[in-house]
């Protein structure tokens, strides 16, 4: 059967995360709601009926957005890849869209094939949380120190262990990963102008753990707040214990941006 790619885009407010989910035992019940199986829904349109079984290259969670995730599948029938990707858009409901399709390489996977994958976590700041923002960014009352939140981030990069940043119940052989970006930046308030009322922040790794990002930030947010100095950050990840990591930042602020299946870019300078 032929093998397709197609980068997709979504919005997670309403999606259960990426990775489809079974029916719960409880009758009356729905399956829930996941971005894997809406297009694999969509799929069994366009296969006539036979399951298609869709592999992600990020598998993320509730709440989490994405504007280039790569999904690859095989298809019970050939297709022009333009035809494809609009048809699909056809079926998919408004949250969910496929920005582009492309035959595969026999044995190429979307997972196992990604060498790198840039997420970005937007964290509004200040007095009062904006209505319009609570499904894009998350949110802290108040300042952060930034040559703090500045010190952190750099922690993060490099190879090493992030079993400290794991969620429980991970199944993942390794929690070893090589962070080759890893940088923040505050921007302006677009509404009351001020100038560190906005933080951004963008990670590049080889791989992520379960809520690693939002544990990165979650770090951050610990640092610049003033309740965990960069040492005290540095020991716990050192320990490799869940138990001595601040608590993740929220899922809404989270976004996939791109997924590369090119060799990986150079490890970010320390300093």
């Amino acid at each position: 059967m032929p093998l397709y790619r197609i980068t997709v885009a979504y919005d997670g407010t309403h999606f259960e995360g990426w990775q489809f989910q079974a029916r719960p035992a409880s009758p009356g019940k729905n399956a829930p709601r996941t971005v894997q199986g809406v297009v694999e829904g969509a799929l069994l349109r366009l296969a006539a009926g036979a399951p298609v079984r869709v592999t992600g290259a990020g598998r993320t969670d509730a709440g989490v957005h994405a504007w280039g995730q790569v999904a690859s599948f095989d298809l019970p029938r050939e297709m022009d890849v333009a035809a494809l990707g609009s048809a699909l858009n056809g079926l998919l409901p408004a949250d969910i869209r496929v920005l582009s399709a492309a035959a595969a390489p026999p044995g190429w996977n979307a997972r196992r094939s990604a060498t790198s994958k840039l997420y970005r976590y937007e964290l509004d700041l200040g007095p009062v949380r904006l209505p319009t923002r609570r499904h894009y960014a998350g949110y802290h009352r108040g300042a952060l120190i930034p040559e703090r939140v500045l010190e952190v981030a750099a922690l993060y990069r490099g190879r090493q262990d992030f079993a400290a940043l794991a969620s429980a119940g991970s199944t993942v052989t390794t929690s070893v990963r090589t962070v080759f970006r890893s940088a923040a930046r505050f921007e302006p308030d677009p509404l009351t102008g001020d100038p560190q009322g906005r933080l951004i922040y963008e990670v590049t790794a080889d791989g992520f753990l379960r809520k690693m990002v939002r544990s990165m930030v979650g770090g951050l947010l610990s640092a610049g707040s003033g309740a965990r100095t960069a040492d005290d950050l540095a020991r716990a990840l050192k320990a490799g214990n869940r138990g001595l990591w601040p608590p993740p930042a929220e899922a809404c602020g989270l976004t996939l941006v791109w997924v590369a299946y090119s060799p990986p870019p150079p490890l970010a300078p320390l300093a």
